[in-house]
This record gives structure tokens, sequence and C-alpha cells, in this order.
């Protein structure tokens, strides 16, 4: 008898279960609800109270609310309207945030996101608009990583874009209506197809929410390109090496070969190279002008101040030079005054005194050596020798050492020996290619660029890493990856307060349809 009730019950419990399922929308249960192009939306991270997105069919708006204490760092906490995509594609948005009465943080923010997972620490890369104005490109390049980002020295842009073509992420923008363009914010990231493609806000506060606004918003497939529809973009970048370490700001980009920039003896602004002649540009960006260097030209990437900053080294010709020769110019420009009179002489280091440069010369047989010459000129003096190379001399701020590169231990290391080219000794030990070690003003750090294991010479856009050597325990870390090698930092490119470094990346991007594969250095970007 007791059997049969627990039959029967089980079958009422059963039936009770039906009717209560029964008139419900399924299909809720297992798929999100889909919000315009969109398939889903989710909190990732700790959000609370839950972030909610609406969609105005009529208006064609996205409006997302959100806390969430950011995303950055190694873990993310925001409210993300997404859809799955593969191959290359493109996200686009017009962007504002709904003010309303009370504080909020300048550092919340509205983004068009590609994301590997909907984990907290996921792989991913946005386009983030800032509530103080700023525009980032951010990224994270492994699970659990820390967030990298390159920022932009501009207002809030009137629209906002990120394409992906293969690994590499790019970021576009429009600030008065004109076309969107690149502004040198790309970074090589590989995501697994498929990911997450979608649109996302986070308070950077966990105690309250936001609101932002998302319209004309466009996700598109991207055709891929022929040969000829790309061209080289060159962007100059300055990186934290202190408490904003990793943090880089893109100065200055232009659909042309530029190169090897040198921090102003009162970092107020910067140097490079480009078509043969110098140029000068503000640290917060803006249009270069170019540098006075006289009836010098045909100038490369070997270029530097002084240690009083009265002069600058350049590495160019003249008429009757031809070749590159060393030459110093006074620092605020003027008639250029050679140094070797030999040609094929590029320049790398003054001595802490500015009593003497260091240069470099090829020879027949593909081997660099090192020599060094008084700043007036005269006898060259050579500190290496061999059919070796031995390349991008630098003084320690102290006189001590001379950091260089060279392959006498079988392929390419970070060197060091006396001033006089004695006593070398081994400084990176490993399975990658360094070159262009560059100490830090006050001493405490190297950096240099290191290409994976089996590349061979110094090779211009390529996967790199900027890495820094502690001199206090002789360790080394990854500053950041980019693309880049020959032109990216030739020279050295420390701040005088050794808190920053200069560099120039370089990206294969579209050409914007009419325009000429190449723009001249010197034009404003608006």
């Amino acid at each position: 008898m007791v059997e049969n009730s627990s039959r029967w019950l089980a079958a009422l419990l059963s039936l009770g279960m039906a009717f209560c399922l029964w008139g419900r929308p399924l299909t809720a249960q297992t798929k999100p609800a889909p919000l315009g192009i969109f398939e889903g939306q989710t909190d990732v991270g700790s959000v609370r109270p839950p972030g909610r997105a609406v969609y105005d069919a009529a208006k064609g708006t996205y409006t997302i609310t959100a806390a969430g204490a950011n995303i950055w760092s190694t873990e993310d906490g925001f409210h993300f309207v997404w859809t799955k995509a593969s191959g290359d594609v493109s996200l686009a948005a017009d962007i504002r945030f709904a003010e309303s009465s009370g504080s909020h943080s300048p550092y919340r923010k509205a983004v068009l996101m590609f994301r590997q997972s909907l984990d907290a620490d996921g792989v991913y890369a946005d386009a983030a608009s800032h509530g103080s104005g700023m525009t980032a490109l951010q990224y994270r390049r492994a699970k659990g990583a820390a967030t990298e980002d390159i920022e932009l020295n501009i207002g809030s842009p009137e629209r906002l874009k990120i394409e992906k073509r293969g690994d590499l992420i790019t970021m576009l923008l429009s600030m008065h209506g004109e076309p969107l363009h690149p502004v040198g914010a790309s970074i090589k990231l590989h995501l697994e197809e498929p990911f997450y493609a979608g649109i996302g806000v986070s308070a950077h506060n966990q105690n309250q929410s936001e609101t932002a606004v998302f319209s004309q918003v466009e996700l598109k497939t991207l055709p891929r390109q022929a040969a000829g529809e790309t061209a080289l973009s060159s962007t100059l970048e300055t990186i934290g090496v202190g408490a904003d370490r990793g943090r880089a700001i893109a100065v200055y980009s232009r659909r042309a070969l530029f190169e090897a920039p040198n921090w102003s003896p009162d970092g107020k602004y910067l140097l490079f190279d480009g078509e043969g002649r110098i140029w000068k540009i503000p640290v917060a960006g803006g249009a270069p002008t170019a540098f006075d260097i006289g009836q010098a030209s045909h100038c490369n990437g070997s270029h530097g101040f002084s240690p009083d900053g009265k002069r600058l080294a350049i590495s160019c010709s003249t008429p009757g030079r031809p070749g590159s020769r060393v030459f110093v110019v006074p620092a605020a420009g003027g008639s250029p005054r050679v140094v070797t009179e030999n040609p094929n002489s590029y320049w790398h280091s003054w001595s802490p005194d500015g009593k003497t440069i260091l240069f470099t010369r090829p020879q027949k047989g593909g081997a660099i050596n090192i020599y060094s010459i008084t700043a007036e000129g005269g006898a060259e003096k050579a500190l290496t020798t061999g059919t070796g190379t031995n390349d991008d001399p630098n003084y320690s701020p102290d006189g001590k050492y001379i950091y260089f590169n060279s392959d006498r231990s079988g392929h390419m290391q970070i060197w060091r020996m006396h001033p006089d080219g004695s006593h070398a000794e081994q400084i990176t030990s490993d399975e990658r290619e360094n070159w262009t070690a560059h100490p830090s003003p006050d001493g405490k750090w190297i950096v240099y660029i290191s290409y994976d294991k089996g590349v061979t010479g110094h090779p211009a856009n390529k996967e790199i890493e900027l890495r820094l050597i502690s001199l206090s325990d002789k360790k080394a870390s990854t500053l950041v990856k980019l693309a880049g090698g020959s032109g990216t930092m030739n020279v050295p490119s420390w701040s005088p307060d050794s808190l920053h470094l200069a560099f120039v990346s370089y990206q294969f991007l579209p050409v914007p349809e009419g325009a000429a594969g190449k723009e001249a250095i010197g034009v404003a970007t608006e």
C-alpha cells in the first residue's frame, strides 16, 4: 500500500511540474532574447546590481546601464551585449554617456569589444570611450594577464570603430564627421573562432551604475584584401616604465615610414627621422615640423642630443659629402659640422662628458664594427674588430661601460665592454635575438629590442618585444609586444626622468578609398 502511494505521489509531482512549465517560452530558458543585431546580454565578472540593456528598434539605439569595478587589470566587471562572430569583422558606433545628477567617475567606459570568452579574465580587445573624454585601444593578450592599452591624446570622437583582420586589431575614429580613419592604435592579438563581438559599459564603480547610449551600431564582415590595398603606417608612441608601466600613448601616426625617436633634454618634444629629414613634434602630439639641419639631407635613424642638451648629432649627407657621415648641429638647429670624414658612418652615442662619439661602420662582407671619435672630429679608433656584427653602442650614464649587441656568442645578444673596447662580457643569455641596448639616464634599466628565436639580421615589421633589464637584480621582463624592429628604437629614446620611453610601431593597414598609399610627413591629421 505504501509502495502504491509513493508511485501515485511521484506521478502527481511529475504532472504538477509539467503544468508549471506549460505555457512558458521554453526557448527563453536556453537562448537569450536577441537585441537588434546582437544575440544576447550578460554581466561579465561581478556587477551588482545586475546590468541591463534596452534596444529601441525605432531609434536603432542600445542603452546599457551597469555598475562594475572596471574593464582593466586581470579581471573585468561590466555588462556586455554580444553576438558570436568569425573571420574578419568590424564594429562601429556613435557613443555618448547619459548624464544625470551626482558624481561620475572619469574612468567609466563604454566599449566596442571583441572577446574570446565571457570569463572575467578573458582575452579581449576593445575600443574604449571614457567619461573623461580619453579614447584607448585596450587589450588582454592571455587569459588572466594584465590589461595593456594604447591611449590617444585627443578628446572624445564622434564615432568609434574597431576592426579585426586576421590577428591585427585596429581602432579607427571620426572626430568631426570625416571618414573613419586609423590613428595609430593597432595591436596583434589572436582570437579563436567563434569569438564574441559586442558593446559594453563599466561604471568604474562597484556601487553606482552608469548609462551609455550606442547609436548607428554597425557590425560588418570585412572582405579579404588584395595586394596593393594596404600601406605601411608608422606610429610614434610613448610608454610608461615607472608607476604607469605599460601605459602607451599614441603621439603621431601617418601612412609613411618614419623611425628612431629621441626625447628632448627638456622632456617637451620628440625628434624622429623620415623622408631623409629630421622632424620635431611635441610629446603631447600635434603636427610635426621640420628640424633645421641646414644643407644636410638623406638623414637616417641615427641621431641624438648631447648630454648637456646643446648639440644634436645626426647621420646624413651634405653636398660634396655623399653617403652617411656623422655631423653635429646646434640643439636649436643650424648648419651641420662634419665629425666623421669617412662615409658609411652611423652615430649611436655621446660619452657622458660630451667629448666622445660612438658610431658604427658596416664593412665589406657584412661585418659591422664599433668606433669612437672625439666630438670635434679627427682620428677614429676601432673598439671592435672581426667579421661578425657589433652594433648599436651606448654609453652607460656613469661612463664605465659601453652596451652593444653582438653575435660573437653564436647569435645576437646584449653585451657590454669598457670604453676602450676591453673586457667584453655578455649580459643576456637566451634563445631570442636581442638588439639595441639603451641604458636609462638614471642607470637603473637597460631597454632593448628582442626578436623571436631564429630571426636573422635587424629586420623591420616583425613581432618584437621591448624588454627591460633591471640592473639591480639583472632580471629581464617584457615591457610591451608590438610589430616593429629596425626603426622602432634605433637610438636612445628615454625621457630625461627615466620614466618613459619613445618608440615607433609599424602596421600594414587598409588604404582608405580614394586615398594614396602614402602620406607626406608634416601634414596635420585634422
